[in-house]
């Protein structure tokens, strides 16, 4: 199907997810939350044609990880469209209420934002949470996976359409781009006459092609270059282990960590036992010439490493004489996603969370809570790295506009 035909088959499908209550939409989540776990072994046979695809072009590991479904993955997508369901519709919330000295009422009301457009790489996860926050928020998605996932968005988004048919409800609440190439990708950028508004989410090159060329409004979800700072006033052991579930919990996703910084007086007493660690996964240490060192196994960092999201066994340490040195060498390299302190300084917590720019910012915690789920969001569309309209996990709110909505009784302007 052609570009055009899509833009024109989700604007005739806006105005019924309009009319939805929140009741039927809610009954159509759990529905295609148990449609995706009916249908979990095609989609899982579909996937297991990307994942070979992946493997035969030399794919990195931790992207490979990023494209693998699982029984239990495809469980957890159905997990999150259920959560959706059981949260509060923001539609039609009344934001503000005041009356004019001339009798007007006015009031400001929640609405859809209208026919979203989503590009997205090598996550099929991200087909049924896009899906479901769309539709609990009244939006028709169009959705242009890549072609590494093509097969796997395929399948999901076969298996969601079924089930809004059983339903009575306009397929074309979801479509997905089955054309993989640059061109059409690019010419979907420019489809402002059917498009509202573009979410990117994908690796820095992705983001910066979309910001370029849409015409489209753009909200931008970006990579994530995401700190930890060990203080001098810092838990040892509890530094560690925020260090090792940042950085290897799960190493392709944009919420892990990827550089370290690390005050001066805390070399001695924490790199060995850090380092031995780290070790234990095979990460790759790209350190400055202090911390080489004392670490023999260490690389020596270069500039770029400072600013790279690795998404591999691999980070960057770099140590600092102070709170403000920490942080000025985090605002310069990170990508305003997640960064953390550890630290039993208090005042020093809370000028790390003042100064630094991020949309999420922790005081001894793991930068791999920054996610929709996480903040009980249900599932997310994407986190934001920019400052208009949304930012950091966006969940339903964030895929909301709003309009004034006035009572009047005969008046006019004089």
């Amino acid at each position: 199907m052609r570009l055009e035909e899509l833009g024109i088959a989700a604007k005739k499908a806006e105005p019924q997810l309009i009319q939805l209550t929140t009741e039927e939409k809610n009954k159509a989540l759990m529905a295609v939350a148990e449609g995706l776990v009916a249908d979990a072994e095609k989609i899982l046979t579909e996937n297991a044609k990307d994942i070979e695809n992946a493997k035969a072009n030399h794919m990195a590991e931790g992207l490979v990880d990023r494209l693998l479904l699982t029984k239990e993955r495809i469980e957890a997508m159905a997990e999150g469209l259920k959560q959706v369901a059981a949260l509060e519709d923001p539609i039609g919330e009344v934001l503000e209420t005041f009356e004019r000295p001339n009798g007007l009422k006015v009031v400001q009301k929640r609405v859809p934002l209208g026919v979203i457009g989503i590009i997205y790489e090598s996550r099929p996860n991200v087909t049924a949470d896009a899906f479901g926050l769309c539709f609990k928020t009244g939006n028709v998605v169009i959705l242009k996976g890549g072609k590494d996932a093509i097969h796997s968005n395929t399948s999901i988004t076969a298996s969601i359409r079924s089930t809004l048919k059983q339903l009575h409800i306009s397929e074309d609440a979801v479509q997905l781009i089955t054309d993989t190439d640059r061109e059409t990708t690019k010419a979907f950028m420019k489809l402002n006459a059917y498009v509202d508004v573009l979410i990117p989410r994908g690796g820095a090159g992705l983001i910066r092609t979309v910001v370029e060329n849409a015409t489209i409004p753009v909200i931008e979800t970006g990579t994530g270059n995401c700190h930890i700072y060990v203080d001098e006033s810092a838990d040892i052991d509890m530094a560690i282990s925020i260090i090792m579930n940042a950085k290897t919990q799960r190493i392709g996703v944009c919420n892990a960590c990827e550089s370290l910084v690390i005050h001066e007086n805390m070399k001695e007493k924490l790199l060995p036992k850090l380092a031995e660690q780290l070790k234990t996964k095979n990460v790759v240490m790209k350190a400055d010439d202090a911390i080489c060192e004392i670490l023999p196994d260490a690389e020596k960092a270069t500039e770029e490493d400072w600013g790279t999201e690795y998404l591999d066994y691999m980070v960057s340490m770099k140590t600092v004489k102070s709170v403000e040195e920490a942080i000025a060498h985090i605002n310069k390299y990170n990508t305003k996603h997640s960064e953390a302190i550890i630290t039993n300084n208090m005042d020093h917590a809370e000028k790390f969370l003042n100064e630094v720019d991020a949309a999420a910012v922790y005081v001894n915690a793991s930068t791999r809570f920054t996610d929709g789920f996480e903040f009980g969001f249900g599932a997310e569309i994407g986190i934001s790295t920019q400052k208009l309209h949304a930012r950091g996990p966006m969940g339903l709110k964030a895929l909301t506009s709003y309009k004034y909505v006035i009572y009047g009784n005969g008046q006019i302007r004089k």
